[in-house]
């Protein structure tokens, strides 16, 4: 019998001889693809810090990448040879040694042991071999032999390592390192290295874990025994070390594949997403993304929408991003990924929906590059039309004289409508198409309604632009993974415009307060808007060097009145930003670059220089060369004749008069205040006589005819209404006389309108003249039906 079993090793090894002279032979021509050609891998996706955030699945649905062999702990690696080959670098793929020892051991009656080398597992594992067989075994070795004189050790050795089995569908040292440890390979301690190295002898009962009392998951039995033997050969070479020997004693904690994150999943799509079109599969997608911060977001708005449960506001999307390298450090695309109810798997940071108000700042900042306006600008709420366009306010009310800071952190429709009118190129429009909002229509479909939210854009767009006001007006790409570099970006505002923006922005109070109370302790940039009809509520903003955006509403756009951006996001807006601030976020306005900018003082009440009679007086910031200067006019003296009390004309006499100084507001300002019940001490009558008032007014400001609007008329003789004329004037002014191509029309008391009927169609130079000589010009076009 056991001359029989010597024949068969014998003729066992002569067949591994003449396998090697023949592989010898073949693997002169045979092709040699890279080992790692054709095998499907899982990609792990990591924070900032290299937290696991998604472990995908491979193609073939197992865990698995695919690690070049530097990347691989050097611990671990040793730990595998001393396993499994220990002479792995000294043999030709087959070890006959090894083989005449398992032989004699399995077929002499011994215990069943193994002599496959490091090479011939990989071409089992490559090639699925079935190897139990002597057939089997020697399409093995013929095999092992091949991928010797194809590849280098460490490719081959590399390769085992990735195609290892580690328990389930898990293979690779890569993603074993990953799934039970939570650390790449790299950086595996030598406790977790020896686990993974005894692992592939047997993987599924060594794979197995237990469940202590306190439900801690452990290695098994069995294979915490294994680890702790191939330990005592590891102390054999290395020295003992007391510290090591009491840390391997104790349990190695574990985690099972079920309990794989799966954090901010609307943001790791995006980022496999854009992976996929590059046609790339790296083993490892580094983001920007904070995990801590992701979870304070979801925390917050869980909470949000709890409190709010009863007003059937049921989803939010929240996107920060860290305008210093321009990278999403948080995404939270609806309030709950797994809730169909709410269609929680669409990602509402990318949808684009009508902005509200949220684009008004821009508006402001490209009028302060144009030199319209400068934060104290005095711009009028009063009933405007502009061609067939009547903009209201969200109140229906109007305030008269405001700010353009008031108006732009009251959302007053009016002048921000008045405002964009006025813009050159660049213009709104302009600036949305440049920074790459998709899908816009052409200028004339939106017109001036476009900064009241006549278009669409997405969070993201909508975080790119209010960045662009945090990073000194530099237009920059938003960054989904580590690798994305951190672009130098467009010049789109210049730095004080962004700067003076910001600024305007940080004196809005927050909800429910009268007072930005802690302005100077902790500023923060914010605009709220909400969409026609209720259906989106938003909040944008920029707390220290983050941009924060916050979308509330519903993925089908249905309607709900609870949707308005002050009550219903800028809450929620808020709760995040405090909870940044008292978790240790840094949350201080960033420098800027601003170099032009000065503080200049105005006169509060015309946002002008003050005049020697502005009774109340502030400061703003001013751009030498570029914001609009004048002296104020608003307030300016009457003579009074001290025996009658009446306006005194001519020269001024003090032995005979005084000044006492009056508010001189234009006639549809005036209005506004009287509609209002405003008290505003007018001027006495006469007090545009010669000499009463010593300081010159304003001209007639056109407001119709509108600009860039064409009227048609019939020339046939029927009676029409004609065109409406119509200027405001001045305090000191009663009468405007109109002109067309410098023939006199008629006149009209200032603030009233005046009808006009064409003599011809065409181009037509229309001039307003008050009594005092001051004047305005339109041309207007007419069309003949």
């Amino acid at each position: 019998m056991m001359s029989k079993r010597r024949a068969r090793i014998v003729r066992a090894l002569l067949a591994v001889m003449a396998l090697l002279v023949i592989t010898l032979v073949v693997v002169r021509v045979w092709p040699r693809p890279p080992l790692s050609a054709g095998v499907p891998v899982s990609t792990a996706v990591l924070d900032h810090e290299g937290r696991l955030l998604r472990f995908t699945l491979a193609a073939d649905d197992r865990y698995r990448q695919w690690l070049p062999l530097e990347h691989i702990s050097p611990v671990l690696r040793e730990a595998v040879l001393l396993h499994e080959d220990r002479h792995f670098y000294w043999h030709p793929g087959v070890n006959p040694f090894a083989l005449v020892r398992a032989a004699a051991s399995t077929y002499g009656g011994g215990a069943r042991i193994g002599g496959s080398t490091l090479t011939m597992q990989l071409a089992r594992l490559r090639w699925r071999l079935e190897t139990r067989s002597v057939p089997g075994k020697l399409v093995q070795m013929a095999r092992a032999l091949q991928l010797e004189a194809q590849y280098s050790k460490d490719e081959i050795f590399e390769a085992y390592l990735n195609l290892a089995p580690y328990g389930g569908n898990i293979e690779g040292v890569g993603a074993a390192a990953r799934i039970y440890f939570d650390v790449p390979a790299r950086d595996l301690s030598l406790p977790e290295a020896l686990a993974l190295a005894v692992m592939p002898q047997a993987p599924n009962p060594r794979g197995r874990f237990v469940r202590d009392a306190r439900g801690v998951i452990t290695l098994g039995q069995s294979l915490q025994a294994a680890r702790q033997r191939l330990y005592a050969r590891w102390a054999q070479q290395h020295g003992e070390d007391a510290e090591m020997a009491a840390r391997m004693a104790l349990p190695l904690r574990l985690r099972p594949t079920s309990r794989l994150p799966f954090l901010a999943p609307h943001f790791v799509d995006r980022v496999l997403a854009a992976q996929r079109l590059k046609g790339a599969r790296p083993p490892e997608l580094a983001t920007p993304l904070d995990t801590r911060l992701q979870r304070l977001v979801e925390r917050r708005v869980r909470a949000h929408l709890q409190r709010e449960a009863a007003r059937g506001l049921d989803n939010a999307s929240v996107l920060i991003v860290d305008s210093r390298d321009m990278g999403v450090v948080a995404l939270m695309g609806s309030a709950n990924w797994f809730d169909a109810r709410i269609a929680g798997q669409v990602n509402g940071t990318a949808a684009q929906r009508s902005p509200g108000s949220t684009l008004k700042p821009f508006i402001y900042a490209l009028a302060i590059d144009q030199g319209q306006l400068h934060p104290a600008t005095v711009l009028r709420d009063v009933p405007s039309a502009y061609g067939a366009y009547t903009p209201e306010n969200y109140d229906g009310r109007f305030s008269g004289p405001v700010t353009a800071t008031e108006a732009l952190n009251r959302s007053r429709n009016i002048p921000a409508v008045t405002v964009a009118s006025r813009l050159r190129h660049p213009d709104l429009y302009d600036l949305l198409r440049d920074s790459g909002v998709r899908r816009l229509k052409t200028a004339e479909h939106y017109g001036l309604a476009l900064v009241l939210g006549g278009g669409e854009v997405s969070p993201e767009e909508l975080a790119r632009l209010y960045a662009l006001l945090a990073r000194d007006g530099r237009l920059r790409p938003l960054r989904f993974r580590s690798e994305d570099p951190e672009e130098r970006g467009t010049a789109t505002l210049s730095p004080e415009a962004a700067f003076m923006t910001l600024d305007m922005l940080r004196r809005n109070p927050r909800p429910g307060s009268a007072l930005a109370s802690d302005l100077a302790q902790w500023p923060i940039a914010w605009k709220t808007g909400t969409s026609w009809g209720f259906r989106d509520a938003w909040t944008a903003g920029v707390v220290g060097p983050y941009v924060v955006v916050v979308w509330m509403g519903h993925f089908d756009g249905k309607p709900n009145p609870a949707l308005i951006g002050v009550e219903a996001a800028a809450p929620l807006f808020f709760s995040i930003a405090d909870a940044m601030r008292a978790e240790g976020f840094e949350v201080a306005p960033q420098r800027t670059t601003a170099s032009r900018i000065k503080r200049v003082q105005v006169c509060l009440a015309s946002g002008d220089l003050p005049n020697a009679w502005c009774p109340a007086k502030g400061e703003t910031w001013f751009i030498p060369g570029v914001s609009p200067i004048r002296v104020s006019t608003v307030h300016r003296p009457v003579a009074i004749d001290t025996r009658t009390g009446r306006v005194a004309c001519g020269a001024f006499n003090p032995a005979t008069m005084r000044r006492e100084v009056y508010e001189f507001w234009p006639s549809d300002l005036a209005r506004v205040f009287a509609q209002a019940g405003l008290p505003r001490r007018k001027p006495p009558p006469g007090a545009d006589c010669a000499g009463a008032a010593e300081w010159m007014g304003s001209a007639p400001q056109i407001t119709q005819p509108y600009r860039a609007t064409r009227y048609r008329l019939h020339f046939d003789g029927r009676e029409q209404t004609g065109i409406a004329l119509a200027a405001t004037t001045d305090a000191d002014a009663r009468q405007v006389y109109w002109f067309a191509d410098g023939a006199y029309v008629g006149e009209a008391t200032g603030g009233r309108s005046l009808a006009w009927m064409p003599a011809r169609a065409g181009r037509i130079r229309l001039r307003a003249v008050d009594e005092h000589g001051r004047s305005d010009e339109r041309e207007v076009v007419v069309e003949a039906y």
